[in-house]
């Protein structure tokens, strides 16, 4: 069974760029470079023919993953949904109970994620606890590095900054 992947249609570009780029213009290039190679004759010690192979056999498995992304592809646009309760696309702010340390996350698509910039992914084990709570929940996380307590301050939509 194939499974949605969730997504702004921001990283549904970026996903469709990356493989446009790959298919017309990497793949095309590492062709011509097996070409070239194949020229200087013996493949067993043709070091330039062996890398091009490795960078062909790189960028197709980059291409088929890309691929299965774009084909599981759901476009979501956050904006459109409620955010009364932690949703795909929500900003949230944190208070660690621990720490008393604030927190803000917004949870994005796997490919959008970017957890230094406070963009989690959605299948992230935070976002994964996160999702359905509203503005007063406490709840103890139960993250890789051990369980830490939180509070919810706030849950709202804000426009989503990728870059």
């Amino acid at each position: 069974m194939e499974q949605k992947q969730p997504m702004t249609a921001y990283g549904h570009k970026k996903l469709s760029n990356e493989f446009n780029h790959l298919k017309t213009v990497e793949r095309p290039s590492i062709v011509v470079a097996i070409e070239e190679a194949l020229e200087h004759g013996d493949l067993k010690e043709n070091s330039e023919y062996h890398a091009a192979k490795e960078k062909q056999r790189l960028t197709d498995g980059r291409l088929n993953e890309l691929s299965d992304l774009l084909s599981q592809a759901q476009i979501i646009d956050p904006s459109v949904l409620a955010h009364k309760k932690v949703s795909f696309g929500s900003t949230v702010v944190l208070c660690d109970l621990d720490s008393d340390e604030e927190l803000m996350y917004v949870i994005v698509g796997g490919c959008e994620s970017s957890p230094e910039r406070g963009l989690i992914s959605f299948n992230s084990p935070l976002a994964k606890q996160l999702l359905g709570k509203e503005e007063g929940d406490e709840f103890v996380a139960k993250l890789p590095r051990g369980n830490s307590e939180y509070e919810v301050l706030s849950v709202k939509y804000e426009k989503i900054i990728f870059e």
